[in-house]
């Protein structure tokens, strides 16, 4: 490899990452994120995925099958956009895929440069998801990545007569600005689409009874 301060930066932030969801690391998977492995410079794009293995007692696996009509769905907040999407965001805000933005133009109604925002690192929930289990009966749990919130449709195959309804959305201005910045870049985006693509505010959710 031959950038290994670069390699290095990387391994600091999965070591993090480790220690933050208190997870081990044995190996990796395949990314698809092609347009990220070309990179800007030829030769000069990389992709580095890894992934964590655990194992949970029969007892205390969160099936989604016990979930009823008037149960409640609570969003843990996002940090900002994590990683879903990324593609079309780097498409719809930056003038290097065609977008509106350098990286480092401040928009208005935003405090720091545009390339910060849509980088912002992921939140880690494990620790505050575990926290939550051992205070309150968790009906189901959601990771809002790839599929946002059609993922929530799994549950409605599990639990017969339910459905879902968001109601207290409180985005974070990015992604005001990737809907907005769209039609620049030659497309337009739908409300359900971003529904479909982006976190929208929550990077996970948990359904619990009313009560909890």
């Amino acid at each position: 490899i031959s950038e290994p301060e670069l390699v290095g930066e990387w391994l600091k932030g999965i070591v993090q990452g480790a220690e933050e969801s208190d997870c081990p690391v044995p190996g990796g998977e395949i990314g698809d994120v092609a347009s990220v492995i070309k990179g800007l410079t030829e030769g000069k794009g990389f992709d580095l995925v890894v992934a964590s293995v655990g194992e949970v007692s029969k007892e205390n696996i969160i099936t989604g099958t016990t979930i009823q009509p008037g149960d409640i769905v609570v969003g843990l907040q996002s940090s900002g956009v994590h990683s879903n999407g990324i593609s079309l965001v780097r498409k719809v805000l930056f003038k290097e895929w065609g977008g509106k933005y350098e990286p480092f133009d401040v928009p208005d109604g935003f405090d720091r440069e545009i390339v910060y925002e849509a980088l912002e690192p992921t939140k880690i929930y494990v620790k505050p998801f575990l926290n939550i289990t051992k205070a309150v009966n968790v009906k189901g749990a959601i990771h809002i990545t790839g599929d946002a919130y059609v993922k929530f449709d799994r549950f409605m195959k599990y639990s017969p007569d339910i459905g879902f309804e968001f109601s207290n959305f409180k985005p974070h201005p990015i992604f005001e600005l990737i809907q907005n910045s769209a039609p620049e870049s030659g497309g337009e985006i739908t409300d359900e689409e971003m529904l479909k693509t982006f976190n929208m505010g929550w990077g996970f959710g948990v359904i619990v009874n009313k009560k909890d």
